[in-house]
């Protein structure tokens, strides 16, 4: 059997993590064609990486994706572009003949989820969405302790997500400030927690009402930090001592990405946190019904002092409560993205009539918890293990990730509970692992600590 061929669209700061999978890691596996972008600059970038790594790859304007596909006949198109047009290059490669893999979010509205939903059920081919949060070794034994029953059945989740004022500012400078590219952080950074739930309770949202806000990253909050003098962008500011100041001289990986090549597109990476342009909130609350009758409550802020989760399950048997801290870090800074911080990662067991307990916490090495070495392996690896837990997705499960945002963002419009079947038709549901029957009988014996392997798929 001979080497999978992939193409690549979009180029960002994303993008390297499967540029590099293709060309080195999975060298065996795996070949890269070509790569495209709408800026030339980053195509030239792309395919000067690439030939330090010993390949040559050719390089296409965003104008000529088709033309890549009819004289390099690709079997997979990597979508790593712009949220926004996901779409656009996800059905063009599948009515091509091509299989995806993209970037979540997958998209960034209902209309353009239908349009991928109908697309693939028109021409037969996938889309693998890259749910890396899945793969995480901490998350994957939330998901193994929740499939043994140790809390029994699931009734009610307490989710919250911070963003730390390093990492959640980032949004704010970048594109994704605005909806109309990114869908809000509802959708853009959202699309992982709402996949995460849906995965480990093995269900998908059945309506949503939400509220948010944007009250810190406001022209307000900068006069109350005394930047007086800020202007629309940092590389140009006067205000020196802006705590939020991103100087992307300092970065060699952004410079070579973003800076020198903004005269090609205009496209400022380094845009003022506290600017009045710009759309999307930066806390937020919600309420999730899922088809299985549990609840969620569920918050995300941008602006915290420490990054990560902390998630909480209560069930007919028990509690299962999990707290988990990662590093920091600002997109392609050249740093390992969102590492576990061990030491205060944890999961707590608390049976009814019995006592709590800690279980020694699942770790891995890497970006986003450990998990982006594992999903890249489930993708592109030659022999993928087995997996009962069942971490890969596809079209469906990235329809209903981001179906909970987009209803989120349609409820804080118009202060109502939106149902997320009127958002979209003729999606299946994805592939879970089954979860405990609810029919099993309940006893008042005491719990004993479950015993897990250690770092099992």
């Amino acid at each position: 059997m001979g080497r999978k061929r992939y193409v690549q669209v979009g180029l960002g700061g994303r993008s390297a993590m499967y540029t590099r999978a293709v060309i080195a890691t999975y060298a065996e596996t795996s070949e890269l064609l070509a790569v495209c972008d709408v800026n030339e600059g980053r195509v030239n970038h792309a395919c000067e990486r690439a030939h330090e790594w010993g390949y040559d790859v050719k390089g296409y304007p965003a104008a000529q994706f088709d033309q890549m596909i009819a004289e390099c006949r690709p079997d997979v198109v990597i979508v790593t572009t712009k949220d926004s047009f996901h779409d656009e290059y996800i059905c063009r490669a599948m009515e091509l003949g091509c299989d995806v893999i993209t970037e979540k979010p997958m998209t960034t509205d209902e209309v353009k989820c239908q349009r991928i939903i109908d697309t693939q059920k028109r021409t037969g081919k996938t889309c693998t969405v890259t749910f890396n949060y899945r793969y995480s070794p901490p998350r994957t034994q939330v998901k193994a302790l929740l499939m043994s029953g140790v809390i029994g059945d699931v009734i009610s989740v307490d989710f919250h997500w911070m963003l730390d004022i390093r990492h959640g500012a980032d949004y704010f400078r970048r594109w994704h400030r605005n909806k109309v590219n990114s869908g809000g952080l509802m959708v853009h950074k959202a699309t992982h927690h709402f996949d995460l739930i849906n995965w480990l309770l093995s269900t998908v949202p059945e309506s949503v009402f939400a509220q948010g806000q944007r009250r810190f990253y406001t022209p307000e909050t900068a006069q109350r930090y005394g930047l007086a003098q800020r202007t629309e962008r940092c590389l140009d500011c006067p205000e020196e001592q802006c705590r939020f100041r991103l100087d992307m001289r300092k970065y060699p990986s952004l410079r070579a990405l973003y800076l020198d090549n903004e005269h090609y597109d205009g496209y400022f990476r380094d845009q003022c946190v506290f600017s009045a342009a710009m759309d999307i909130e930066d806390s937020m609350q919600l309420v999730v019904n899922y088809q299985n009758g549990v609840k969620m409550s569920y918050s995300l802020n941008a602006f915290c002092p420490w990054e990560g989760l902390t998630i909480t399950f209560n069930g007919t048997r028990g509690r299962l409560e999990h707290k988990t801290v990662e590093s920091s870090y600002i997109n392609a800074d050249g740093t390992v993205p969102g590492q576990t911080v061990k030491r205060e990662t944890y999961t707590h067991i608390m049976p009814h009539f019995g006592p709590s307990y800690a279980v020694e916490v699942w770790t891995g090495a890497g970006g986003h918890g450990g998990g982006d070495e594992l999903l890249l392996d489930d993708i592109f690896g030659a022999n993928p293990p087995k997996d009962k837990y069942m971490h890969a997705a596809d079209h469906r499960a990235g329809a209903y990730s981001i179906l909970t945002g987009v209803a989120a963002n349609h409820s804080m419009a118009t202060n109502r509970l939106i149902t997320i079947n009127d958002l979209v038709h003729g999606l299946e549901m994805p592939d879970y692992p089954p979860m405990p029957s609810v029919d099993e009988p309940l006893s008042f014996d005491e719990v004993a600590p479950i015993d897990l392997p250690q770092n099992s798929r």
